[in-house]
């Protein structure tokens, strides 16, 4: 019945919005500082119109993508969100199943709540992502861990030297480590289906979260003070610590957080095989660059990458509008977080093939048959 009335991705954000206690919420739907940047993502979609052909016949059309080599169902796939396990029960391994069943990959967060071991076992299309100190000795140990999991794609996050300035989650309540406190309590009790469903469903058969995939090893659980000495020297991390992983690392590579069109250049000589055009979902550096914007410039210098961005997509127009703009696959965080608070895995299907019809009838009424139509001439900025 919930499903049925879900009829876009913002239907899920509303959904969520009722269902989360409110810090929970926030923490997902927030940005940093003033949240220009988390606003300027999905503006910059609005600033480019299309320019449709007709009188195509459009009924061969198709949306399959190959990225990597590899095919995928759809042109798009789920961006990592940490600390999804307090939001959704077992968030990873529901959203690692949905997407294996969608052909799409997911990328675990490290700064996810269950084993990455578990997770790569019931999803075939899960990559995983890096949060790395500049310590060459913890990220070797990392990298091994992944490659013995089975994993094919890592992604290195480059944009977080040091942790944002979340203002808004100060004053909602939220914050890593989790302190608790009557007030989340209160938020808690006032939300009684994500009380049962996920909070004392996950204490009850797994015990207290811990932080599983920030090193080599099990990392602190999520209410203790140790975390912040854990996390290591992320401001130390630099270009040769991506050219050590690349020769450690016998999989494919990517570089989450590009923004400049130099990084991207620096990246494909680094070893990069590709690059997230990103600027966190608008959790980092207030104020930076919506990823659509830079998108053309990095697309004419970066050949040789596959290039992928994220940030701002919430309808299927969306999703073709970057591949016009030259990107060759998008990832989407938020929608699918929102999805699987409201309805676990079945959830996120629903959410993936909501998208992937927007799609379909997208490229209809835009004259096109395959992604490979998709070409710079078909949208125009608006002033």
């Amino acid at each position: 019945m919930t499903l049925r009335k879900i009829l876009s991705l913002e239907d899920y954000r509303k959904a969520a919005r009722r269902r989360l206690p409110h810090l929970l919420y926030s923490f997902i739907a927030g940005g940093a500082e003033t949240e220009s940047a988390l606003r300027a993502n999905e503006a910059a979609f609005g600033r480019w119109a299309f320019v449709p052909r007709v009188l195509v016949d459009v009924s061969r059309r198709a949306q399959a993508a190959t990225l990597f080599g590899v095919p995928y169902a759809s042109p798009f796939g789920i961006a990592p969100m940490g600390v999804g396990a307090l939001s959704a029960y077992r968030y990873d391994v529901v959203a690692a199943r949905a997407a294996g069943k969608a052909q799409i990959p997911f990328i675990l967060s490290a700064s996810s709540l269950i084993p990455l071991e578990a997770v790569r076992a019931v999803g075939p299309t899960t990559w995983y992502q890096a949060y790395l100190p500049g310590e060459p000795a913890r990220i070797e140990a990392l990298v091994d861990r992944v490659a013995a999991a089975g994993f094919d794609t890592l992604v290195l996050t480059a944009d977080v030297p040091v942790a944002a300035n979340r203002e808004n989650n100060e004053r909602n309540g939220f914050s890593v480590p989790l302190r608790p406190s009557l007030r989340l309590a209160l938020d808690g009790l006032t939300h009684p289906r994500w009380l049962l469903g996920t909070a004392l469903r996950t204490l009850s058969a797994h015990g207290m979260p811990h932080f599983e995939n920030m090193d080599a090893t099990r990392g602190p659980p999520v209410l203790s003070r140790d975390l912040v000495r854990a996390i290591g020297l992320r401001d130390q991390l630099a270009w040769q610590h991506l050219e050590l992983i690349r020769r450690r690392w016998r999989g494919l590579l990517v570089v989450k957080g590009i923004l400049s069109a130099q990084d991207a250049v620096i990246a494909r000589d680094s070893g990069a095989d590709g690059i997230i055009i990103s600027n966190h979902g608008g959790r980092q550096l207030d104020g930076a660059a919506a990823p659509l914007d830079v998108l053309p410039e990095i697309a004419q210098v970066a050949r040789g990458l596959a290039i992928m961005i994220d940030g701002g997509i919430r309808r299927g127009t969306d999703v073709l509008k970057a591949l016009a703009l030259g990107a060759h696959f998008v990832f989407l965080g938020r929608p699918f977080m929102y999805a699987a608070a409201v309805a676990g895995e079945a959830g996120i299907t629903h959410a993936a093939r909501l998208l992937a019809q927007e799609i379909d009838r997208d490229l209809a009424l835009l004259g096109a048959n395959a992604l490979s139509a998709l070409q710079p001439d078909m949208v125009r900025r608006q002033a």
